[in-house]
């Protein structure tokens, strides 16, 4: 990294809460925030986000007549982001970029319209715009009148981090000083868990930890899909009230034999975590935050490519797909916030069924990874002090 690059704001809403100190808390707890929900009549395991948090998002829904046909990816994108510029000393109207994507989109809508579509012949006029991938920003830049470049993506579940990576490029090229990234998912839907299900990932584990992502006891599958949104501010040089700093950034894609396949040594995650560290000594990382879905595939080729990058002896492993469930697009963002929830802490969050870790004294390096369908790795590399 030629030049600093400050995250000086974070905001999320998951399962977790949306407060930092409810989140971290919900943390220290070795308690499963995975629960169950009917779905066409089929019961499955979810993450959701708490009541008193959907009551917001209704009540935003409510405030303005534009909101209300809005999807849920965007009106959580609008919520966090509100709370991550105030957090960040931003105000509307100011210089700065916009980079959130989603994996899957207006989930909830593009479902709901199909529907209407299917037993009507006719659709909602607003069926459309509604359901673009460029809904989100768009509305998060109309909601905080910024002045500067708003970008959405898809690169499925590596999504916000590959919006790391964009504004990271912004920044350093000097096109812009400031950038709101990250990711939102509003996937518990029955055709979006009716395609998990149909990939033979869905966990089906009746037990107190329905996702068993870093077991590699495991015989079966235990995806599990939760929602939440998540977005930092990201600022150019060194800043007083940096949470902390990037200080790697790495990215690649595995040479797949299919769509949703995944190299078994994970190569991509290989070459990502290799470039975010070239300038890091590997001694250095304390902390490793994996995206380790709760798959077999994905869950064991991930640790092979860590084992292939740091040797046995490498940092101290966690994940938290076990707890909150699998996010997609928004899985990166939420990974980011648990690394730098660890350093401000200094202390490590295990995974209760794992494999017990050595305890390092200080965290002040951790790595992040995400991976998406197609092998679309990056990893990312934070640090308290730069």
């Amino acid at each position: 990294m030629k030049t600093k690059i400050a995250i000086t704001s974070l905001a999320s809403i998951s399962p977790l809460g949306k407060n930092p100190d409810a989140i971290w808390h919900n943390y220290l707890s070795n308690k499963s925030l995975i629960s169950t929900k009917e779905f066409n009549g089929s019961t499955q395991f979810v993450a959701t986000i708490p009541k008193e948090i959907r009551q917001e998002i209704e009540d935003l829904r409510k405030s303005e007549i534009k909101y209300k046909a809005l999807d849920e990816t965007v009106l959580l994108s609008i919520l966090v982001s509100r709370q991550a510029i105030k957090n960040a000393g931003w105000k509307n109207g100011d210089d700065f970029g916009i980079n959130i994507g989603s994996s899957r989109g207006a989930t909830q809508l593009f479902e709901k319209h199909h529907q209407e579509f299917l037993e009507t012949g006719k659709t909602a006029t607003l069926a459309s715009p509604t359901t673009t991938l460029g809904n989100i920003s768009s509305w998060v830049a109309h909601d905080l009148k910024n002045n500067g470049p708003e970008i959405s993506h898809s690169i499925t579940c590596s999504t916000a981090l590959h919006a790391v990576l964009n504004a990271v490029a912004w920044l350093q090229s000097g096109m812009a000083t400031k950038f709101l990234v990250g990711g939102s998912e509003a996937p518990l839907t029955a055709f979006t868990i009716a395609q998990m299900n149909a990939l033979k990932i869905y966990s089906k584990e009746e037990s107190e930890f329905p996702c068993r992502a870093f077991d590699f006891t495991k015989t079966k599958n235990s995806m599990v899909l939760g929602e939440g949104a998540s977005v930092a501010c990201l600022e150019i040089g060194e800043n007083l009230n940096a949470l902390a700093y990037i200080e790697g950034i790495g990215y690649a894609t595995d040479d797949i034999e299919h769509n949703i396949s995944i190299s078994d040594e994970a190569n991509c995650f290989q070459k990502s975590m290799k470039m975010a560290l070239q300038n890091t000594n590997l001694e250095d990382v304390d902390a490793i935050v994996m995206h380790m879905p709760g798959t077999l595939k994905g869950d064991t080729s991930e640790y092979k490519a860590i084992v292939k990058t740091f040797g046995e002896s490498h940092p101290m492993l966690t994940t938290n797909k076990w707890k909150v469930g699998h996010t997609f697009g928004a899985s990166g963002m939420l990974n980011m916030e648990l690394a730098i929830l660890m350093m401000q802490h200094n202390h490590f969050i295990e995974v209760p069924f794992a494999e017990k870790q050595t305890i390092r004294k200080d965290i002040k390096k951790v790595l992040i990874n995400a991976v998406g369908f197609g092998g679309n790795a990056v990893s990312i590399l934070v640090s308290k002090e730069f």
